[in-house]
């Protein structure tokens, strides 16, 4: 796809400036285990395919003689609001919280019991629109790599209680129950809350990305990058990863596709 729409837009587009690349972590093959943290931009690669380091060695071939610029961004996990999205894990966090508080529960990590004490950093999808224009206009950044992330850490182990607090719920140990396999019959519990609690009719499916739940939540390994290289050159932007959650569920709120349940003063 990235070639066809590359060659396109080259023979049409005679003042094109930029092409901008999302990446991610599977550049430093953290899906595949444990893998060299902080990762940095220039660590070594791992053995082949992998589609994202394929699209950038195709630009970067492109690119050569030309007057346009490419840059690739990659983030960590990606918070945002988006629905009908198959890896938005703040919908899998506040979903699975809404559920449990509907059923009188207390609020379990899910996820393998090593991956909860292990150090992780996510992006906001905010911050990765600014980072992207950034990248893309200037002139230093240009033919570049560039981690980006909020710039802090977290453990599920100290964020993971607040976020039950932020429910208003009790917090449980741990306890491993793959999504996909414990919310996948919850549809006609998910309508009766919509209708409980007048909220927006999305289908069930465009607010659960389980399987993208379950693979977060399976990280019994260190998860995150280094972000200097993106500082030295002026990127500065920085947003902390317990408000980002915080404000984002305050979001779904505000578009009706969770409860409003009181959020603590």
């Amino acid at each position: 796809m990235l070639i066809n729409v590359v060659n396109i837009i080259e023979s049409i587009a005679d003042n094109l400036e930029h092409i901008s690349l999302m990446q991610g972590y599977k550049v430093y093959g953290a899906h595949y285990g444990p893998f060299k943290t902080p990762a940095k931009e220039n660590d070594g690669g791992h053995m082949p395919p992998e589609f994202n380091v394929d699209q950038q060695q195709f630009l970067e071939k492109q690119q050569a003689g030309k007057n346009w610029t490419w840059s690739a961004l990659r983030p960590s996990v990606v918070g945002g609001t988006a629905l009908a999205n198959p890896m938005n894990l703040v919908l899998v966090i506040a979903v699975y919280a809404a559920i449990s508080k509907e059923f009188g529960l207390p609020l379990r990590f899910p996820g393998k019991p090593g991956a909860y004490d292990k150090l992780m950093d996510i992006t906001d999808s905010r911050l990765l629109a600014k980072a992207t224009v950034w990248a893309a206009t200037n002139i230093q950044c240009a033919n570049q790599a560039f981690n980006i992330t909020n710039g802090d850490l977290i453990r599920w182990n100290d964020l993971w209680p607040k976020i039950a607090n932020y429910f208003e719920m009790e917090v449980a140990p741990p306890l491993h129950m793959p999504l996909q396999t414990i919310m996948g019959d919850k549809v006609s519990v998910w309508k009766s809350m919509q209708q409980k609690y007048k909220l927006e009719k999305h289908s069930y499916e465009d607010v659960s990305s389980w399987g993208f739940g379950d693979f977060v939540f399976s990280w019994d390994y260190d998860f995150f990058s280094d972000g200097s290289k993106a500082r030295r050159l002026g990127f500065h932007e920085y947003i902390e990863t317990e408000q980002m959650f915080f404000d984002l569920f305050d979001e779904l709120k505000k578009q009706k596709v969770i409860p409003g349940f009181h959020k603590p003063g």
